[in-house]
């Protein structure tokens, strides 16, 4: 199942930390910006798979106040593995239609993730044991 329609990939504007700057070229990170068809309200938060070319989710917060767009970033963070704080909200505040950006991901292994998600309907980061 081809994911590449779901979001784009960005040069990570925070790459060059202090940690293993030298012989680090298989550690590249990227940030992603994916698209995201958020259904707030539901039972439990999950996702659930697609929604045309985005990733589909259900969250259990109401649309009120920016909990639903909290809870859809705290899914988005818990499923690809990275900390909340590498999740931001980049358009569709105010829709079902949103765009996040992902901060300092493997282009890679985040694709494989997603393709998980989206066939699972769940998530599954391999470092949550």
């Amino acid at each position: 199942m081809d994911v590449s329609d779901l979001y784009r990939t960005e040069a990570a504007e925070h790459q060059g930390n202090a940690e293993g700057d030298e012989g680090a070229e298989g550690a590249e990170t990227a940030d992603v910006v994916l698209a995201v068809h958020v259904q707030p309200g539901a039972g439990r938060s999950a996702i659930v798979g697609r929604h045309g070319t985005a990733l589909k989710v259900r969250v259990g917060a109401p649309p009120e106040g920016g909990r639903a767009n909290e809870a859809t970033g705290a899914l988005l963070a818990d499923t690809f593995g990275v900390k909340p704080s590498a999740v931001e909200l980049v358009a569709g505040a105010t829709s079902r239609s949103k765009q996040f950006r992902i901060q300092g991901v493997d282009p890679e292994e985040f694709h494989r993730q997603l393709e998980r998600a989206v066939a699972g309907g769940g998530p599954g980061p391999p470092a949550k044991r």
